[in-house]
C-alpha cells in the first residue's frame, strides 16, 4: 500500500479567497515519468502521442483545481490525516487504507490514488456550506489526474461533529476515486483538444456520442454504461467503508442526524430517510444524497438483480475488474452465457452510436 508522496509545502487554502483562483498544485513524485495513471494509454500515430503527452503533462503538472470553490479553504489529504488527534478517527481511515489496498489488488489495481493528488475541501467562509461526499461539483478530475472532497460537515465550524464520520466519509470518497483514477483510459487528439475516447468499459465514437444512451428519466434500473461504472465503483467504496465500521462498531457511536449521512456512507440507506426532508442547510445535502442514490446506487442494484439474480456479486466484480483493465472480455463472456450471444451489445449499444464494440485491450493498445 502506498499513501505517501512527495507533496508541496504550504496550504492551498492559505491564499486569500479572492486569489484562490490561481492556486496549483506542483506535481510531485507520485506520477509516471510519463505523467500517465496506472491503466491510461495514448492513441493515434507516433506524432499524436507524442502531442498527447506534452498536453496531459502540463495539465497534470500545474492543476488549479479550487476554481470552482473559491469559499473554500483546501488541504492536501495527508496533511488533514496529520492533523487529527482523536485517534479512533486515524484508525478508521488506516483500516480502510489496508482493506482497500488489498481488495483492488485482486481486481488488478496494485497502486492506489497518490494521497499529494487529493486536496479536502476543510473550511468556507460561506454559512450555508455542509460538506461531504455529496458536496456539489467535487471529485475526481481524470485530465489533472488529481482529486477534489471535502470533509462531512459545516465547513464553517472548525469543530467536526462526529470526527469518526468524517473519516469514514473521506475513505468512502478516497476509495471511490481511487477506482476512477486506476480505471483504464485512452487517450486521441481531435481538433486539437483532448479527447477521452475509451474510458473503462465504455466509447465514444468519432462524433463524440457514447456507446450507450442516457436512461428515460424517471426508470427505476439503468442500461447506461457511465451509470453502471459510477454504481460499481460506490458500491467497492461503501463496501469497504461499511466493513470498517462493523469491525470497529462504529454505528453504535454515531448520533442523529448523523445516522442518515452513516447509512449512506456503508450503503444501507432506507426509503424513510428520506421522506419529509426539509430544504435547511444541512438538508440540501441530503437532498443531494438522495438524488445520488436514486439515479446512481438504487438503479445499479437493481440493473444487477436484473442481470444477474443471486450472482450480483460475481458480475459486480467482473464490472469493477473490466473497468480497470479496459479488457471486458470475461464480462462479456459472462454475459452472453446468461443472456446469449452479443448480450453486452444488446443491452447496452445505442442506436445512435457509430463507433466500434468494446474489445480486449490488449488488441488495441500493443
Amino acid at each position: 500500500m502506498v499513501l505517501t508522496g512527495r507533496s508541496p509545502r504550504g496550504s492551498a487554502g492559505s491564499a486569500p479567497a479572492a486569489d484562490q483562483a490561481s492556486v496549483v498544485l506542483t506535481l510531485g513524485r507520485s506520477l509516471t515519468p510519463s505523467c500517465l495513471g496506472p491503466n491510461e494509454y495514448l492513441g493515434g500515430d507516433a506524432a499524436e502521442r507524442a502531442e498527447l503527452a506534452h498536453l496531459l503533462a502540463a495539465r497534470r503538472a500545474t492543476a488549479a483545481l479550487d476554481r470552482a470553490h473559491p469559499h473554500v479553504t483546501f488541504s492536501l489529504l495527508h496533511w488533514v490525516l496529520d492533523t487529527w488527534l482523536d485517534q479512533e478517527s486515524r484508525e478508521v481511515f488506516r483500516q480502510g487504507a489496508d482493506l482497500l489496498a488489498n481488495r483492488y489488488r485482486e481486481l488488478g489495481l496494485s497502486q492506489l490514488l497518490p494521497i499529494d493528488r487529493v486536496w479536502v475541501g476543510v473550511r468556507s467562509t460561506r454559512p450555508d456550506a455542509f460538506g461531504g461526499f455529496h458536496y456539489a461539483n467535487q471529485g475526481y478530475r481524470h485530465e489533472q489526474l488529481a482529486s477534489v472532497i471535502t470533509r462531512y460537515g459545516r465547513l464553517n465550524d472548525p469543530q467536526l461533529a462526529s470526527p469518526e464520520l468524517v473519516a469514514l466519509d473521506l475513505l468512502r470518497a478516497y476509495a471511490h476515486d481511487c477506482l476512477h483514477w486506476g480505471s483504464f483510459r485512452e487517450y486521441r487528439l481531435r481538433g486539437g483538444q483532448i479527447i477521452r475516447s475509451r474510458y473503462g468499459i465504455n466509447r465514444v465514437d468519432p462524433q463524440g456520442r457514447t456507446y450507450s444512451a442516457r436512461d428515460s428519466s424517471g426508470t427505476a434500473s439503468t442500461r447506461n454504461l457511465g451509470i453502471v461504472m459510477e454504481g460499481a465503483t460506490d458500491r467497492e467504496a461503501r463496501t469497504i467503508a461499511a466493513a470498517v465500521a462493523d469491525r470497529l462498531g462504529l454505528a453504535e457511536r454515531i448520533a442523529s442526524p448523523d445516522q442518515v449521512a452513516f447509512r449512506d456512507t456503508t450503503g444501507r440507506l432506507k426509503p424513510s430517510d428520506f421522506d419529509d426532508v426539509d430544504p435547511d442547510v444541512a438538508n440540501r445535502f441530503h437532498l443531494a444524497m438522495s438524488g445520488y442514490e436514486r439515479g446512481v446506487g438504487a438503479r445499479y442494484q437493481r440493473f444487477l438483480a436484473e442481470m444477474a439474480g443471486t450472482d450480483a456479486d460475481t458480475l459486480h466484480t467482473l464490472i469493477i475488474a473490466a473497468v480497470i483493465s479496459g479488457d471486458l472480455s470475461g464480462l462479456m463472456s459472462w454475459l452472453d452465457e446468461r443472456h446469449g450471444p452479443e448480450a453486452f451489445r444488446r443491452t447496452f449499444r445505442s442506436p445512435a452510436y457509430t463507433g466500434p464494440d468494446p474489445n480486449r485491450v490488449s488488441e488495441e493498445t500493443s
